[in-house]
């Protein structure tokens, strides 16, 4: 299973804060599909996904969610069924695109004492299980989201960003 990841730098802060956030987000794409093998059921993907800055995704927001205001990392599904085997003759299914927003994430990160490249690759992973279809509407859900969070960073050599929570919950 292969993950085909496009990457589009729109706000030049991530560059200048990360040189290699490109690199982190391919990381954080690759880790996540391994984990989430089953949920692609062995099928290539296509992921587009876009570091912004808080106005994009204010923009964004307001006009997909009825919020106009920034928010950390929007994800928007293509729809596009990701089963079928994996049938190697099958073009790549697209999930969908993440979209990032720069000043967001690096204040979130700087609040709570996080490395910026983590924060970054967490954000990526939790965009991409939204686009498998993870969700944390409910607590059982959050509980089975934010688990899967912490194994695909632990893979990444990241620490546990909700602490002893997840597990307790488990």
């Amino acid at each position: 299973m292969n993950a085909e990841t496009g990457i589009q730098i729109r706000c030049r802060s991530w560059t200048e804060a990360l040189e290699d956030a490109p690199l982190l987000c391919r990381r954080a794409v690759d880790a996540a599909c391994r984990v989430a093998a089953a949920d692609m059921a062995g099928r290539s993907v296509e992921i587009g996904i876009a570091l912004a800055d808080d106005a994009e995704t204010a923009r964004l927001n307001g006009r997909y969610r009825g919020l106009g205001r920034p928010t950390d990392v929007l994800s928007f599904a293509s729809g596009e069924a990701v089963g079928g085997g994996g049938r190697p003759e099958q073009p790549p299914a697209m999930l969908g695109d993440i979209v990032i927003a720069f000043e967001t994430s690096a204040r979130d990160a700087a609040r709570a004492g996080k490395r910026l490249d983590h924060h970054l690759q967490h954000l990526v992973v939790h965009g991409l299980l939204h686009l498998l279809g993870y969700d944390h509407e409910t607590e059982r859900d959050a509980n089975r989201m934010e688990a899967l969070e912490v194994e695909i960073l632990k893979r990444l050599g990241i620490a546990d960003p909700y602490g002893d929570a997840v597990t307790a919950a488990l």
